[in-house]
């Protein structure tokens, strides 16, 4: 076990996948402004470069796991032209959202949206040519389990493209990172979304889970037979690119 798997947003004693769940339908409305606000819109450059990987192989068919609001999706097919490509999460109210973002960026008729538990992926094995994940691992309740089931839809040869917060490494951005993951971030979200523990959350599972080296071991546990890391903005993010 992870250490951030044993992290809920709310109390110790429900499931944390319904806890997720819950945290997610509640700060849906002021999400993707957070996002933005909080990163200084530098999370729209990371997307991008996570997407930037997958060029070179052209996939056709898609899935992107924790697609939440749909941000990921939509820069995916914008960049990539995916003949389809499915956002799951299993938050109705972050996907709600999504949806009408689809809608104005008139691409229906390439994304869809399934609710879904990541760790119990109703799609056949070898479906999709190309899987993401944009800030949503992190609260997989079991790490393994969800990774292996992104393996597993994944057809040979298929790749995995993940960008994911992580701490800085080195003097002084690990400093500087944790007086504003401790104080900043867990006050300015309370303050937008009117949820207490959202952000609070947010921060200790970041400081909790895996990441650069050991990340790319998990990721080979998982079943992916080739996997590399790149820190970005002083290793605030980090994005993976693991082959099937």
């Amino acid at each position: 076990m992870y250490k951030q798997e044993t992290i809920k947003p709310y109390n110790q004693g429900e499931d944390k996948t319904k806890q997720v769940e819950e945290m997610f339908d509640n700060i849906a409305p002021t999400y993707d402004t957070l996002n933005h606000r909080l990163s200084l819109d530098i999370d729209k450059g990371w997307r991008q470069k996570a997407i930037t990987q997958l060029s070179e192989y052209k996939p056709q068919k898609m899935l992107d796991i924790a697609t939440g609001t749909g941000d990921f999706a939509i820069l995916a097919a914008q960049m990539l032209r995916p003949v389809s490509l499915i956002g799951a999460d299993i938050s109705e109210g972050m996907m709600e959202i999504g949806k009408k973002k689809v809608k104005q960026a008139s691409l229906e008729n390439i994304i869809s949206f399934k609710k879904e538990d990541c760790l119990k992926l109703t799609f056949a094995d070898n479906t999709f040519d190309a899987v993401t994940a944009a800030f949503g691992i992190r609260n997989f309740k079991d790490l393994d389990k969800g990774l292996g089931e992104m393996c597993r839809v994944l057809k040979p040869g298929g790749h995995l493209s993940v960008v994911e917060l992580s701490q800085p490494v080195n003097f002084p951005m690990k400093q500087l990172f944790r007086i504003y993951s401790h104080t900043i971030l867990p006050i300015y979200g309370k303050l937008i979304s009117k949820d207490q523990s959202a952000y609070k959350y947010l921060t200790a599972t970041i400081e909790a889970f895996p990441q650069g080296e050991t990340m790319i071991g998990v990721l080979k546990k998982a079943g992916f037979r080739e996997a590399k890391f790149k820190r970005l903005t002083f290793g605030v993010c980090t994005l993976y690119l693991a082959t099937k």
